[in-house]
This record gives C-alpha cells, sequence and structure tokens, in this order.
C-alpha cells in the first residue's frame, strides 16, 4: 500500500472510531468529510458500513495486542508490566474509542480475544504470587474491576497523559479509595 494511502485510512479507520462511538449512526460520507478523503475512496476500500466497522474493531485490537506486547507482561518486573499495561489500554481506549460491546460480536476479534484474556489472567496470577495484588481475593476479582478502571480513567480524566491515567488506575487498583489508615 502506498504511503498516501495508507495514511488515508488510517485517518478513516481513526476518524470512524471516533465518530460511531459519538454517533453510532455515522454514515460513510460523513466519516469520509471529517477524515477529508473523498467518500468514493471510502467505498471503494469498504462495500458497506459494518465493513468499515469490523476494520475499525480490528485496528483497535491490533492497537491492544501491540499495547500487551509491549507490556512485556511475562518478562518485565510486575509493578512496571502492570503500569505498561494500564498506559497502553488507556491510550488504546482513548485513540480507538469504539462500543466494545458491539466489537466483541465479531468472531475474528473473540478468536483474538481469548488469547490475550488468558495472557492478561496468567500476568494477574503472577502478580498475586508475586505478592503485588492480594490473594485472599475471589479468584479473577482484579480481571474483572480493571478493565473498567482503565476505561473510566480514557474517558473521564482527559486532562491526564495516558502515563498520569494509569498511575491513578494503579494507584486505586493496588490501594483502593479509602483513606489510609494511621499505623
Amino acid at each position: 500500500m502506498r504511503a498516501d494511502a495508507a495514511r488515508n485510512l488510517e485517518r478513516v479507520l481513526s476518524t470512524g472510531a471516533r465518530m460511531l462511538a459519538d454517533d453510532p449512526s455515522a454514515t460513510i460520507a460523513a466519516i469520509a468529510a471529517e477524515a477529508g478523503v473523498d467518500r468514493r475512496t471510502v467505498y471503494r476500500r469498504f462495500a458497506s458500513r459494518e465493513d468499515l466497522m469490523a476494520a475499525v474493531y480490528g485496528a483497535r485490537y491490533d492497537a491492544v495486542e501491540e499495547a500487551v506486547e509491549a507490556a512485556r507482561l511475562r518478562e518485565a518486573p510486575v509493578a512496571i508490566a502492570l503500569h505498561r499495561y494500564v498506559e497502553g489500554i488507556i491510550a488504546v481506549n482513548r485513540r480507538w474509542p469504539v462500543e466494545t460491546s458491539r466489537m466483541l460480536r465479531e468472531v475474528t476479534i473473540l478468536q483474538r480475544r481469548r488469547r490475550l484474556v488468558d495472557e492478561v489472567d496468567a500476568f494477574l496470577r503472577r502478580a498475586v504470587d508475586e505478592g503485588l495484588l492480594r490473594s485472599d481475593l475471589p479468584p479473577g476479582w482484579a480481571a474483572t474491576v480493571l478493565p473498567p478502571l482503565m476505561e473510566h480513567a480514557a474517558e473521564n480524566l482527559p486532562e491526564l497523559s495516558a502515563a498520569q491515567a494509569a498511575d491513578v488506575v494503579v494507584d486505586t487498583l493496588l490501594r483502593g479509595v479509602g483513606t489510609p489508615q494511621a499505623h
């Protein structure tokens, strides 16, 4: 793919993600106009709105996979890997703000997601084994509370960088929201 075509595709996909998050009925023509490309260019690439949405979901999931890989969940020290993971996912959620329940109905995304869920679950077990996370909580509890924390930070802390928002999420995960008790 030519460099300009790749840039146009990236603009269409990221613009589509943002616009569809704001208005699920956004048209291909509106997305093309906002992305600064001719709508015929978009229609040549995507036969339907559903095809465009599937491409947006695929691009978002590519970014999720890159964030998980960059966090080095298996080999980095657990506290560092946790922060890298959270920061990466917050950045993905901001760049690709698609409604994830619709995205997860895509069969190809579900298949890719299973592998990443297993990897994150193994990492969270490692975090328990190494004493970063509590061992007295129900199994899977950290995996249940972490995604909504990252999603809320991405959406509700726009004034913070992804790294700063990750600081808030990791601190909340590790220490909760209660006031510190005097010892």
